[in-house]
């Protein structure tokens, strides 16, 4: 059973997490890998694509090389969303649902479901949405707002992706 399609808690760990991440500057390097997801995927992806907003924490839209409508990013790439990418092993992880893995968390923000996970010891943070029909992920730095960002994209997400579960 997938432990995201009825799961609410670990909203407050996931707030608290979000509260807290800190301050340093992220990779500018422009170039994000493109995921390949199936057809339908792609379609979702493109819808999604098209409802992004031009900002998000403040940030510009300025799309990473190769350009596709399966990535998008903010201030060069700073702020990375990369959508139809596979599902994260920790979505499926019993820890997870339970509360037992610090690295990572499940919860909402704005109608939308993210399992964040901490990447290594940069400070960086990867959520990925969870009940949708297409798996995005966005990457955001240490020192960003991480509850900005994904309030920024929450509503794209709902109007693009709809409720479900991914292929």
């Amino acid at each position: 059973m997938n432990i995201f399609r009825h799961r609410r808690a670990g909203l407050p760990a996931l707030a608290l997490l979000i509260a807290a991440t800190g301050c340093s500057s992220a990779d500018e390097s422009g170039s994000v890998a493109v995921p390949s997801p199936g057809t339908k995927t792609t379609e979702l992806c493109e819808d999604l694509d098209e409802a992004l907003p031009r900002k998000v924490d403040g940030l510009v839209r300025e799309d990473p090389e190769p350009r596709s409508a399966l990535t998008a990013a903010w201030g060069g790439s700073v702020i990375i969303l990369r959508c139809g990418v596979e599902q994260p092993p920790k979505m499926i992880d019993p820890k997870v649902a339970e509360g037992g893995d610090p690295e990572a968390v499940a919860g909402g923000v704005n109608g939308v479901d993210w399992l964040m996970e901490k990447q290594g010891d940069d400070g960086a943070y990867r959520f990925t949405t969870a009940n949708r029909l297409a798996y995005v992920e966005v990457t955001v730095p240490e020192g960003r707002d991480s509850s900005a960002v994904l309030i920024d994209l929450s509503g794209a997400v709902k109007k693009a992706v709809p409720k479900g579960i991914a292929d």
